[in-house]
């Protein structure tokens, strides 16, 4: 038989193309098995959760740099009684800390916070004078002030905190609730991600990116100003219908292209043509916030037209409102070791202006609207500070994985209630710990999806959000 030049290229062709248990028929029976061959068509058609859900979206305010709970959240009257005292070896006997050595004789120093906290609400939550907004809807918080993670250097632990991993390539908390719910926003993303602060957050787009999922289900990063994603205006000289036939078209031959290799990517390129065109209409629409009311823009601190988390916050509220599965935003500069800028004094207090109020209008915003029973509202960091203070320029706090604070707002927890407790120091947890794990846990839960059965197959193995690990945390929730 005569072969081509190229045989090897024309054998691997035709192995992928015509082989039963080739790799591109393994996929498309991956994805089959999921949602069917009409999922391959849509990859973010809406699924069948596992249970009835308490909530059908999420809006993640992530603090990148870790934030410092004994200044904000965990108030610690003997912390602050030992002020200057190096910390009992029993507390720190093994432990390893990003910039801070424990094995010397000489011992870090207890830090007091110098921040006055008040009881608030009902609840009595006590929060810190730096966060008097947050404070006002303590009462629609679920405080869990027993949070602990794994890893202690920055984009390892956003990571980890992200997709339950510490290394990349593993798919981030937003790609697996689109891959396993889809998404009801026909004309937007199902997962979008929004950025403020000074810089990117550490890890960059792995925090947010699909992992070994199609891309369909990686999160889409949005601008606040101009075109929320670059290169979507129709250029000049094209009008919109002639734009349609040809998006038509080349959907069309991808159609025919997906059947005749099933790769779940060729349904992840066309769906992104198709909402790509769609966007053009609904995403300038959604990003001009001058057409919410001047008092709506006044509680929220934004002004349309400048970049700011006031902004960002207003656009989540958006974007849930038109069916968005999953939004993300990123502000950046919580990590105050000390210095000219990163310090517990100027530092935490600028960021803290920064966030307090748009967090505050958002949560009320949504209860306002009915929004908040069935939207999820997250606010933490990948892990908090110690109790030990760190002397560089200034005074400022390490890394700490072993306890810190997160609350949660909406979707089924329960509000005006404080989870977990910490020891005499804030050091560990002394009741109630929470997991990273066990919060990925829990907000799929919430959705509707059973964390152990929310899997794809992936090099032989079936991979999960939680790993091998997490409990759904049943007390924070009604």
């Amino acid at each position: 038989m005569h072969l081509p030049h190229d045989s090897s290229a024309i054998a691997r062709r035709h192995f992928l193309k015509g082989c039963p248990i080739g790799l591109a028929s393994m996929a498309l029976a991956n994805l089959e098995a999921r949602g069917g061959t009409d999922r391959a068509g849509d990859p973010l058609s809406l699924q069948p959760s596992h249970h009835s859900p308490r909530a059908k979206s999420v809006i993640y305010l992530f603090m990148a740099g870790g934030p410092s709970q004994l200044d904000l959240f965990d108030r610690k009257p003997d912390l602050n009684r030992l002020h200057g005292q190096p910390i009992p070896e029993s507390f720190v006997k093994g432990k390893r800390f990003a910039f801070m050595n424990t094995f010397s004789k000489e011992r870090p120093k207890l830090l007091a916070s110098p921040r006055r906290f008040r009881q608030n609400g009902q609840s009595g939550a006590w929060i810190s004078e730096l966060l008097p907004n947050i404070g006002s809807v303590a009462d629609k918080l679920t405080m869990i002030r027993s949070m602990s993670t794994n890893v202690f250097n920055h984009a390892p632990a956003k990571m980890f905190a992200n997709t339950g991993s510490p290394q990349t390539g593993r798919p981030s908390i937003g790609s697996w609730v689109t891959y396993g719910l889809g998404s009801p926003a026909r004309d937007l993303p199902g997962f979008i991600v929004l950025q403020s602060g000074p810089r990117g957050p550490r890890g960059g787009m792995p925090l947010w990116g699909s992992g070994f999922l199609p891309s369909s289900y990686q999160g889409v990063p949005f601008r606040s100003t101009g075109d929320p994603v670059l290169n979507l205006s129709t250029p000049a000289g094209i009008d919109r219908n002639s734009q349609e036939r040809v998006v038509n078209t080349i959907g069309g031959l991808n159609r025919l292209h997906l059947e005749d290799q099933g790769d779940p990517e060729i349904a992840a390129r066309t769906a992104s043509y198709e909402m790509a065109f769609r966007m053009q209409v609904s995403a300038p629409d959604l990003i001009d916030i001058g057409r919410e009311s001047k008092s709506t823009l006044a509680r929220y601190g934004a002004t349309p037209g400048q970049p700011s988390f006031a902004a960002n916050c207003l656009l989540a509220r958006r974007l849930v409102e038109r069916g968005v599965r999953f939004v993300q935003l990123y502000h950046a500069d919580w990590d105050h070791h000390g210095g000219p800028d990163i310090n517990l004094e100027r530092g935490l207090e600028r960021v803290c202006r920064e966030i307090d109020q748009p967090c505050a209008a958002l949560v009320n915003d949504l209860a306002s609207r009915g929004l908040l029973e069935d939207t999820i509202v997250v606010w933490g960091g990948e892990f908090g500070r110690t109790p030990m203070g760190e002397i560089r320029e200034t005074v400022g706090r390490n890394h700490h994985i072993d306890a810190y604070t997160m609350w949660v707002a909406g979707g089924g927890f329960k509000p005006g209630i404080q989870h977990g407790e910490t020891d005499e120091l804030g050091f560990s947890v002394a009741k109630d710990k929470v997991h990273v794990h066990d919060l990925h846990a829990t907000l799929l839960h919430q959705l509707g999806l059973n964390h152990e059965r929310l899997t794809y197959r992936f090099q032989g193995r079936d991979f999960r959000l939680t790993d091998i690990a997490g409990n759904v945390v049943t007390p924070i929730l009604n």
